[in-house]
């Protein structure tokens, strides 16, 4: 492997994104801002806190490992390596410290010295690891590069698509949403809840959910596809019902992994794939039209429906910890996740457009 190499813009787009969700949950939930009256990096100087777990440690090195290594990766693109490598080292130091000092104006957050040096740890760690084999992963001539051109459409178009199905792995870590669901806006607008809850009318609509966004990330995956397979979109939704069931286990204590397999969701998850296949029949052109279609149903089911009634009595548990920063990602992501679909699907049409016309 050289020293320098020309990368996959892939490689930028998840370090982006990967930078983007920990500034969020670093600072949710972005409310009570207000000046300490204290030097802003008195923090540095303090002394090792008295309260503080290995799971705390633990959590700030691992956490900034996936961006450092994607980092790693997208700098190899323009730097040789050992120069992507200590770039990608100082590129997380100055994030860590950004958002440390940022707490120091949230009253809900406590900036650490220790959680800068974890967060430095985790970059040293993710870039060693990015420049040994950030290049193989997304280097042109890898094996995920190569059946990307030969499966993905090309261009910034394949690369944002593929990010844009990786949150929707992510949104599937929020435990107390139901199965699939996304787009939910009444917790970050601070909405009511239009219906009451009624047992037979929430199976009803759990299960529709279920099925419209099944439906959604199906069609959005095969919108995406040069070549028609069926084993890539299997694989995304096992992948996904994987992320619902880890994290049923891993946030309720005691863990429940197949919370979300409740009435309504294995009669949306067996609806939603027998309406897919047949979707997937259609003409290709169809699909992204149906993939968008799916979404608004989705989206204005999720914000119509009532409270889940089913959540552990121990769901409280999210709000502890370094939990609380892990659930805010993973719910503004699960909110917003349909728009950006949206918005990448219409530009996904546009880019098919246009290469329509050039080979014209």
């Amino acid at each position: 492997m050289p020293a320098h190499y020309r990368s996959s813009p892939l490689a930028a787009y998840v370090a982006a994104s990967i930078g983007l969700l920990i500034v969020y949950a670093c600072l949710h939930p972005f409310a009570g801002w207000r000046d300490p009256g204290l030097p802003v990096f008195e923090f540095l100087t303090l002394p090792w806190p008295r309260y503080y777990t290995w799971v705390d440690l633990t959590v700030n090195v691992i956490g900034i490992v996936p961006f450092s290594f994607a980092l790693t990766a997208a700098l190899m693109g323009r730097l040789p390596r050992a120069w992507a490598v200590l770039g990608a080292i100082v590129g997380c130091f100055l994030l860590s410290l950004s958002v440390e000092t940022l707490q120091n104006f949230l009253p809900s957050r406590v900036p650490s010295n220790v959680d800068v040096g974890c967060n430095t740890l985790g970059g040293v760690l993710g870039a060693l690891a990015g420049g040994r084999w950030g290049g193989r992963l997304f280097d042109p001539r890898s094996g995920l590069t190569r059946w990307r051109k030969r499966r993905i459409v090309a261009g910034h178009a394949g690369e944002l698509g593929l990010v844009i199905l990786g949150l929707w792995l992510l949104t599937l870590l929020t435990p107390e949403s139901l199965l699939f669901a996304t787009g939910d806006l009444r917790r970050l607008l601070d909405l009511p809840t239009p219906l009451q809850f009624n047992p037979t009318r929430f199976v009803k609509v759990e299960a529709a959910i279920a099925a419209s966004q099944l439906v959604a990330v199906g069609l959005t995956a095969r919108s995406m596809m040069r070549d028609w397979s069926p084993w890539p979109v299997v694989l995304l939704v096992l992948l996904g019902l994987g992320a619902k069931t880890l994290a049923a286990a891993a946030f309720f204590s005691p863990g429940d992994p197949l919370h979300w397999a409740t009435p309504g969701g294995q009669i949306g998850l067996a609806a939603g794939a027998a309406v897919l296949v047949v979707c997937l029949l259609l003409p290709a052109g169809a699909h992204g039209m149906l993939a968008g279609m799916a979404l608004l149903v989705g989206t204005a089911l999720v914000n119509l429906a009532p409270d889940n009634p089913f959540l552990p009595s121990d769901a409280a548990l999210l709000q502890q910890g370094n939990l609380l920063n892990f659930h805010g990602l993973t719910q503004l992501t699960a909110s917003l996740w349909p728009f950006i679909t949206f918005a990448y699907l219409g530009l996904l049409g546009a880019a098919r457009d246009t290469m329509r016309r050039r080979g014209d």
